[in-house]
């Protein structure tokens, strides 16, 4: 529900912008544009801005800036928040190899919703899923917009090991781990692509405000991407979201 913004202490180099207690395409549409605004005014003593699904994390060096001359910035810039135009959205289509090795849990999200896993997977490729923020890990994408159909409750006891690019499901929820790491999502599948680059100038293949659609891929394929991939020759498909 959406609620007057609170700024709230966090440390002493950091304010948090609570825009409500919900998650919402409205709520994040304003972290968003606040986001986007704050960079944009390039704020003396600012370090750092964090947008997440419903807050603003922002980093500040107390010695360049104080805290309630920062607060006061903010609350101007809150008044014409809403006025900012955020940059055009793209979709960003992604490669998964479902099943198997690559997704050892597809199985169970099949039996658990009463469904084929070529049913899962159907569901699981029909959509754009919206890109409400990174986090968890570098680069992992937090997706709106997965049918309650193929929603399955995560694991009890988490894996230790969780490679890099897979694709899980947790709740109503799905996302793609950028690096490997421990993790308790069902893991349906996984992707030859990387998310997360630190070699790169822009290490991070995806952004909140934008979309993804994955679409499946035979193992032949997915040797040939991963190929092409870590020899710098494979780019995702990406288009102006709504031109497809």
């Amino acid at each position: 529900m959406y609620q007057k913004t609170q700024y709230l202490t966090a440390g002493d180099r950091a304010i948090v912008l609570e825009f409500g207690n919900e998650i919402s395409r409205q709520l994040n549409l304003l972290v968003r544009k606040m986001y986007h605004y704050i960079c944009k005014k390039n704020i003396e003593g600012i370090e750092e801005t964090v947008p997440t699904y419903r807050s603003l994390i922002i980093y500040y060096n107390p010695q360049k800036v104080k805290y309630t001359d920062l607060t006061r910035q903010l609350e101007e810039l809150e008044k014409s928040v809403t006025e900012i135009t955020l940059p055009t959205a793209h979709i960003t289509e992604i490669p998964v190899l479902y099943g198997e090795e690559y997704g050892p849990d597809l199985e169970f999200v099949a039996q658990y919703n009463k469904l084929s896993a070529k049913e899962v997977i159907n569901l699981h490729t029909a959509k754009e899923y919206f890109i409400y923020m990174l986090g968890f890990s570098p680069g992992f994408p937090y997706l709106g917009g997965m049918s309650d159909k193929i929603a399955t409750p995560r694991l009890e006891k988490p894996r230790l090991k969780v490679s890099e690019g897979s694709v899980g499901i947790a709740g109503k929820q799905t996302g793609i781990y950028p690096i490997e790491s421990p993790g308790g999502w069902r893991i349906i599948g996984r992707i030859p692509v990387k998310l997360y680059d630190p070699k790169k100038e822009f290490p991070f293949l995806l952004k909140s405000g934008d979309y993804i659609k994955f679409y499946p891929i035979n193992q032949e394929r997915f040797k040939e991407i991963e190929k092409k991939v870590n020899e710098g020759n494979y780019n995702c498909k990406v288009e102006l979201y709504g031109s497809i």
